[in-house]
């Protein structure tokens, strides 16, 4: 049975999860000192993830592809970067200093580590599979993409461990978005719907299956040039002031 679609949801366990994460935050943050900036990061993160399991977006998930689309790219890359920007440098220099994370940020395993969840979600017979299996499945699924997007964000985010120059840092995000996009993009241009969960459309929105899917595909792509390109423009235009404003050798 799905739910109504503009129903408030009620899931005990993310909001547990939601508590715990606040009440980790904040015990953290006596002793770590975040700025407020970063506070306010992690507040920003907390209600993007709790609109994903609470607002109607949860109970839409279920009738239209674009708000089960849109609901991943905030819990894969939204949410994620706002958690990574609220760990204070503190903190980062602790937690970098373990030999597992320290692997797992390596730019060169948390970006294809991250497509790999991403990818292999949108396989029609795993995303069909989540939806058929809420309380466990899906619950898999926005989990994977949290801890998968905390990766990616990371060494673009933080100093510690692995410093990347800025123009390292624009390289690695513009990589991002390259590689993340044709999904969207894929999705938009198909002639046919692929995602059995979504093969009546939604007439209460006049909208079929096929039009669904084009519209998911295209808002998946523009959200994800929001944040990856956003990103991306910011570390680019920093490294292009910094070189502006090196001195120029005596001679040249």
């Amino acid at each position: 049975m799905r739910p109504d679609p503009y129903s408030w949801s009620a899931h005990p366990d993310a909001a547990l999860g939601l508590v715990l994460l606040v009440v980790a935050y904040a015990a953290l943050a006596r002793r770590f000192r975040p700025g407020r900036g970063r506070v306010a990061a992690f507040a920003g993160a907390v209600l993007l993830l709790a609109a994903t399991a609470f607002s109607p977006l949860d109970a839409l998930q279920f009738h239209v592809l674009v708000a089960h689309l849109l609901q991943n790219v905030i819990l894969a890359e939204w949410a994620p970067a706002l958690l990574v920007l609220a760990v204070p440098p503190a903190l980062a220099a602790r937690v970098a200093s373990l030999r597992p994370f320290r692997q797992l940020t390596r730019p060169a395993v948390a970006l294809p580590l991250w497509l790999l969840v991403y990818f292999a979600w949108h396989l029609p017979p795993a995303y069909d599979a989540a939806l058929r299996n809420p309380s466990t499945l899906l619950h898999l699924e926005h989990a994977t993409y949290l801890a998968a997007g905390f990766l990616l964000w990371w060494p673009a985010l933080q100093e510690h461990p692995w410093r990347l120059s800025l123009q390292a840092r624009a390289t690695y995000l513009f990589a991002a978005f390259l590689f993340c996009s044709p999904l969207g993009l894929l999705l938009a241009l198909l002639p046919d719907a692929v995602y059995a969960s979504y093969r009546d459309g939604f007439p209460e929105w006049g909208l079929t299956a096929l039009a669904d899917q084009q519209i998911a595909g295209i808002v998946m792509a523009g959200a994800q040039a929001v944040v990856f390109f956003g990103a991306f423009a910011y570390f680019f235009l920093r490294f292009l002031d910094r070189e502006e404003a090196e001195p120029t050798p005596a001679g040249r």
